[in-house]
This record gives C-alpha cells, sequence and structure tokens, in this order.
C-alpha cells in the first residue's frame, strides 16, 4: 500500500539485477562458442545493448530465442536510426561502431523479466540484412516497416512492400534527408494522370500475395472487409480470399492513418512533444504521456516525488477503465447488440467529468510532466473520485448480465480466434491478448513502475484464449483498475506534484518571481525546451493493450535524435490470417473486435 518512501519513477537496481545476470550468463555460455561474438555497449546497464556483425545475425538471434538459459521467445520491435547526422556516439573504448544506419532488435524474456536490444551495424552503400522471419514469423511487419521508413532491405523477406506510405511514394520517411514538412517541398497536384496512377496502385492484386484465384472446383471471391467496416475503425482493411462463406485467406491492410508520430519528435522540443503522445491511442490519454515522460526522467536522472507518482497512476486507471469502457460497448456492437455502447458511452462521460476536473481535459489532457505533473490536485478533488469509484461497480455488473453471460455472445465468440501461449509470445502479443491464454504477466507486476508496486491488485486471467475471453479479461481489469484508484484516494501521500530537478519542464511558476535563476530557468525551457544528457533510454509500461515503451536517442540537443514508438496493436493485427483461415466473415468481425485496436496506435 502506499505510504512507503518516496522512491524515483524508474528503479534501476531491480532491473539493474536481470540485466547483470542476463550479462554473466551471456558471458560464460556464448563465450564457449567463438561464431557468437558480440559487443556490449557501457552505457545502457538496465538494457543490456549489443552490436554483432550482420553475418551473425541469424545465429545469434537464434541463440538468444532458443538456446541460452532462460530464452527471449518474443521479438519485442525491431527498429532503425539513421546515423548519418548523429554528433555524439560515445569516448574512445566506449565509442559505438561505426554505423552509418543501425538495425535494432528489441527481445523480452518472460522468464528473466527482461528486456535487451540487438544492434547491427550497416553502411548507406549496403544496406542488406537477411530476413529474420524465418526465427519469428511477427518480423514480417517490422521489416517492411523498416523498409518502407528508412530503405533498409530484408533479404529473403516473403513480400517487402510498403505498409504506411502509398506504394507510389517516393523516399523513405525517416531517413534524415527527407523532408518533414509539407511546406519544405512544391505544393501538392494531383493531375488526371497522376490520380489514375494512384488508384491503380490502390488495386488489390491476389497474385502479388501468392493467391490463386481459383481452386480445383470454383473460382474464389475477394472482398474487402473495410476500410469503412465500423469493425474495422474506418482506417483499417483486410482483403480476403473466400471459397463460399470460408475464409481461404487474409491480407490485414494498415497505413491509412499514418502521421508520422516519429518522425515529429526529431523537430519538437522535448515538452512539446507531450500533446503528440496522447494521440498515439487517442483512447489511453495521459497513459501514453507515461513511458515517453519515465524515460526521460531516467535518461536525465530525475525523481519523481511519491505524489507525483501516485496521481499518475491514478489518473492511468482512470484512462484504462475509459478505454475498456469504449472497447467493452464496441466489441458488443460489433456482434450486432446495440444497447451497451450507449450505456458504457455514458459512463465514460461521467468519467472524463472527473478527468475534466482534475486536469482541465477530457480525451488527451496531455497532463503529465518530466518530473511529474502539470498541477497539483483541485479542491473537491477526493469527492468527485470516490462518487465515480463508488457508482461504477453496479453497472458493471448490469453489463455482465447484458454482455459476457449473454448465450448469443457466447455462442458467436467462444472458440473463436483461439491462440495459445507460446503463439502470442512467438508474435509479440502482449496485455489482455497475452493473459487471455491464461499467462499471468502484467509489467505492473513483473517490473513495476511509477510506484505500482505498492498496490495490492490482482492480474485476471482465463485460459480459453479466443475472442470470449479476450473480452472477460478486459472486464476483470476494470475491476482492479478501481481497487487501485480506490488505494490512491485513501492514500494519497501529501508533498509535491512535481520535482526541482532543472530539467523538468515548466517549472513551477510561484518560483519564478523568487529569483533570477529560476526565471531564466523557466523561460529556456518554455522558449526551447530542455537540453537532455546524451543517451539511450526505454521504458515500457502496461497500457490499455499492451506493452507501449518510447525508445529515445538523445544527442544532447532540445529534441530526440531518435524516438521510437513501440505500440501494442501492431503483433496482434499481424495475427489476423492464422487466427481467421477456414472461418466465416462474420467470424473475423468477431476476432477483429477482440483486439481492441485503434490505428493511431498501429500507424502511429
Amino acid at each position: 500500500m502506499i505510504g512507503v518512501k518516496a522512491k524515483s519513477a524508474f528503479q534501476p537496481s531491480a532491473y539493474r539485477a536481470a540485466a547483470e545476470k542476463f550479462v554473466s550468463d551471456l558471458a560464460q555460455q556464448a563465450g564457449a562458442q567463438p561464431d557468437l561474438r558480440y559487443w556490449l555497449q557501457p552505457d545502457t546497464p538496465d538494457l543490456p545493448t549489443l552490436w554483432i556483425g550482420k553475418h551473425q545475425l541469424l545465429p545469434f538471434l537464434r541463440w538468444l530465442k532458443c538456446d541460452i538459459s532462460q530464452p527471449f521467445p518474443t521479438l519485442y520491435d525491431l527498429t532503425a536510426i539513421d546515423e548519418r547526422m548523429r554528433l555524439y556516439r560515445g569516448e574512445r573504448e566506449a565509442a559505438q561502431p561505426e554505423s552509418d544506419f543501425t538495425v535494432v532488435y528489441h527481445l523480452l524474456s518472460f522468464e528473466r523479466d527482461l528486456f535487451v536490444r540487438v544492434k547491427v551495424p550497416l553502411s548507406q552503400d549496403n544496406l542488406h540484412l537477411p530476413s529474420i522471419t524465418p526465427v519469428w514469423r511477427a518480423a514480417n511487419w517490422y521489416e517492411r516497416e523498416a523498409w518502407d521508413l528508412f530503405g533498409i532491405d530484408f533479404i529473403g523477406h516473403p513480400h517487402l512492400t510498403r505498409i504506411m506510405m502509398p506504394q507510389t511514394w517516393e523516399g523513405h520517411p525517416l531517413r534524415k534527408d527527407h523532408h518533414a514538412r509539407a511546406t519544405e517541398v512544391d505544393p501538392f497536384t494531383l493531375s488526371p494522370h497522376k490520380q489514375q496512377v494512384e488508384q491503380e496502385a490502390l488495386r488489390f492484386k491476389p497474385e502479388d500475395w501468392g493467391m490463386a484465384r481459383a481452386g480445383e472446383t470454383s473460382e474464389y471471391l475477394f472482398l474487402n472487409l473495410g476500410p469503412n467496416h465500423p469493425s474495422v475503425h474506418g482506417v483499417f482493411r483486410v482483403a480476403l480470399q473466400l471459397d463460399g462463406e470460408r475464409i481461404v485467406d487474409a491480407v490485414p491492410d494498415i497505413g491509412y492513418h499514418h502521421r508520422g508520430a516519429e518522425k515529429m519528435a526529431e523537430r519538437q522540443a522535448w515538452h512539446s512533444y507531450i500533446p503528440y503522445t496522447d494521440r498515439v491511442d487517442y483512447l489511453g490519454g495521459v497513459m501514453n504521456n507515461l513511458p515517453y515522460v519515465l524515460a526521460l526522467e531516467q535518461l536525465a536522472g530525475i525523481a519523481v516525488p511519491e505524489r507525483a507518482q501516485t496521481i499518475r497512476v491514478m489518473l492511468c486507471e482512470f484512462f484504462r477503465i475509459a478505454s475498456h469502457l469504449v472497447f467493452y460497448g464496441t466489441f458488443a456492437q460489433d456482434l450486432g447488440q446495440m444497447s451497451p455502447v450507449f450505456y458504457m458511452f455514458e459512463d465514460r462521460e461521467k468519467l472524463f467529468g472527473v478527468i475534466e476536473a482534475i486536469t482541465g481535459g477530457r480525451m488527451h489532457p496531455s497532463w503529465f510532466r518530466i518530473g511529474g505533473v502539470a498541477q497539483d490536485l483541485p479542491n473537491g478533488w477526493d469527492r468527485l473520485v470516490r462518487d465515480y469509484i463508488d457508482y461504477l461497480p453496479a453497472r458493471l455488473k448490469e453489463y455482465d448480465g447484458m454482455v459476457v453471460r449473454n448465450t448469443i455472445v457466447k455462442n458467436r465468440c467462444r472458440g473463436i480466434g483461439v491462440y495459445s501461449t507460446e503463439q502470442a509470445m512467438e508474435w509479440g502479443a502482449t496485455g489482455p491478448g497475452l493473459r487471455a491464454t491464461g499467462f499471468e504477466w502484467d509489467l505492473r507486476k513483473q517490473r513495476p513502475y511509477s510506484g505500482y508496486d505498492n498496490f495490492e491488485f490482482d492480474i485476471p486471467t482465463f485460459d480459453g484464449g479466443d475472442s470470449y475471453d479476450r473480452c472477460r479479461v478486459r472486464v476483470e481489469e476494470m475491476h482492479q483498475s478501481l481497487r487501485i484508484i480506490r488505494q490512491c484516494l485513501d492514500n494519497m501521500p501529501t508533498g509535491e506534484y512535481k520535482s526541482d530537478h532543472p530539467l523538468t519542464t515548466p517549472p513551477r511558476k510561484p518560483r519564478t518571481m523568487e529569483d533570477i535563476e529560476t526565471l531564466i530557468q523557466h523561460f529556456l525551457n518554455n522558449s526551447w525546451g530542455p537540453v537532455m544528457p546524451v543517451g539511450e533510454a526505454c521504458v515500457p509500461v502496461e497500457a490499455t493493450k499492451g506493452l507501449n515503451s518510447y525508445q529515445i536517442i538523445s544527442d544532447g540537443n532540445t529534441n530526440a535524435y531518435r524516438n521510437r514508438i513501440r505500440t501494442p496493436s501492431f503483433p496482434h493485427l499481424q495475427m489476423i490470417p492464422q487466427l481467421c483461415r477456414n472461418l466465416s466473415v462474420s467470424d473475423l468481425i468477431a476476432i477483429i473486435a477482440s483486439i481492441d485496436f485503434v490505428m493511431a496506435d498501429v500507424d502511429r
């Protein structure tokens, strides 16, 4: 429970022990195999970072996945860095290898509760790497993204084509020499010829994806589910290959909503980028601020006051409930049940009333700050919070009868879209989608951040691994969030709501009139933003839909050199083809509804 001494936002000692054990195991077990050569980057003690050559990539990753003790079964993320304009890459013996581009593989071991990074340096005249899809099928979309945005060629990839940008796009947007704003290029024009070319590029061609147009006895039907179908949120489609009503194969298609959030981070000051994080998952609100500010606090060594940590936890759990209410209502709506979504949106509006009273905003309050939160809790906050957490349980009990125990819902969802714990790990599924397979793993328990280790709550799990259990996990999580909020309410610490560290942004206004140093700091932080120390940081959090993190590289400037956003829905949508084969379209809708995604989350 709350009441222990204040801790920093990030607790390196707890995770450093696991990291040091991995480094020791690596030295002992890899040392006996001369083919597994690596260089350990010295400035990332809490997130072991290993540099290897491109020719060692496949054997090294296979060894980490299968052969090392307590292996790494999950490819958590895969991305790249354009290093060509980077000013600082370490000094002397700690200098990173020469590299024009770096490909980064982010792995997760559930046994160790540990993330590691593997980096491969590349020169700009030889941007080729072997595809790791034979090791992790989940690498498919990540490699397509790295090709699309950086121009990295993955040899042996089954279908290396653009995934975010239109097929007709010229260049690779996350390269440093690619324009960041539309004003940097000529005004856009769309001639009739160009419009025809663009339209033709959107045509789905089954042969490009290895699909036959006819079987032995009949022709196949090719059907677009979306992007305008309600279950796919208007910006996602699945191209279906149908034999009658049976799905033979499927091709998920994203990129309709890509906004370049990672590119924008390279031009925004550290604290002026915070409003962009809210929109990464537009149902998660301040929970999307949290991994970003945690990473910066780790980078700068900022200790967050206990009161600020507790306020953050309370607001995050409110937004977990808000997100799950939207899921719950739209899940029932996608299955054909109309009433629940209206009732649940009413509950969400009441919740936003509490959020608005505390933060001044509703869906996207952008309220967390580096070192704490924007303001202290207002007078009367406790009454509003207590009224809501007393109100909601009876409503959830009523919805349980309307949806979870509804016979039609059970018949539509049980046994549909089933995957096992091992398959979830293979594809990188986290959050409720992983816990619905019976695996009790929640980052708030396994690697507590922001003081979550001070709270009592359970991790809901079910073992069906189907659409029905993915719904039930989220329903139970709302009850656990109410438990956590009640503990915040009853045990809210006194003290400051923001750190006094000079890099917190912005400093508290009352102090700006007391001394010239604080006034100058306030002016500089608001005009240009703070200068963060050189380094790399990444702190994942258990967001509403799974693990979310920002992999931040600072070059000692007022903005990020690279800001990689890892979102939880990317791996879940990759699984759709294997989940829907031999099922009907209505079954596919139940699968999509249970994934709980928003395309801002996928397309960043």
